[in-house]
């Protein structure tokens, strides 16, 4: 059976993000696990936090972390990748306490990631979906993960998807139709805050 989130889950979760890392923000600790987190939510899953900044209902990334692999119970993840998103992402300098009005936070929770299968790389295309699936790119010592709301976002198609996720691994774009290449897809269930502390929502991609 898989693995499901009702509103009120998901609810918990995005606030258990934002308080997370409001509490590390004011005090440098880490919050344990709340006495009301409900059973389902100590299963391992994968999971990441993104964080953006808004303006004029425009989001721009701030921050973005997680685990691919159910190596965590789910709630511990959440705590770790929004206190991780918010100060450790390489890419953006870490969020002040005065900026933690300015942004939303966005959970999604991740099936475990299945190798992709195909007779040749060209098939790749054909076997993922753009709105359902998220990616992971292998080569090596390079490896690069695009969550699914990302290429509806940007609006690409099946192909630039693959490339842009080769781009994020660090490597060639045209790299998922070379040999020793390994394609990964998976689902999320994505909740996220509408406003800054505001109403908390499932994120359908379709």
């Amino acid at each position: 059976m898989p693995f499901t989130l009702s509103l009120e889950e998901g609810k918990f979760l995005v606030e258990l993000a934002r308080n997370a890392v409001k509490e590390h923000l004011k005090t440098g600790k880490h919050l344990a696990a709340p006495k009301n987190t409900p059973k389902k939510l100590f299963e391992k899953c994968g999971v990441f936090v993104t964080i953006n900044k808004t303006r004029n209902s425009e989001k721009q990334l701030r921050g973005c972390i997680g685990y691919p692999y159910p190596t965590l119970p789910l709630v511990e993840a959440v705590i770790e990748s929004a206190i991780d998103a918010a100060t450790q992402d390489p890419r953006f300098y870490p969020l002040p306490l005065s900026e933690l009005s300015d942004v939303v936070f966005e959970v999604s929770v991740l099936t475990p990631p299945e190798e992709i299968e195909t007779q040749k790389p060209s098939e790749y295309v054909a076997k993922i979906k753009v709105g359902e699936h998220g990616l992971i790119v292998e080569k090596g010592a390079f490896k690069g993960l695009l969550l699914p709301q990302v290429p509806v976002e940007w609006e690409w198609d099946e192909e630039e998807f693959l490339c842009q996720c080769c781009i994020k691994a660090g490597l060639p774009p045209d790299t998922w139709l070379t040999k020793g290449t390994k394609i990964y897809k998976f689902q999320a269930i994505i909740f996220e805050e509408e406003t800054p502390e505001g109403k908390i929502k499932q994120l359908s991609l379709k």
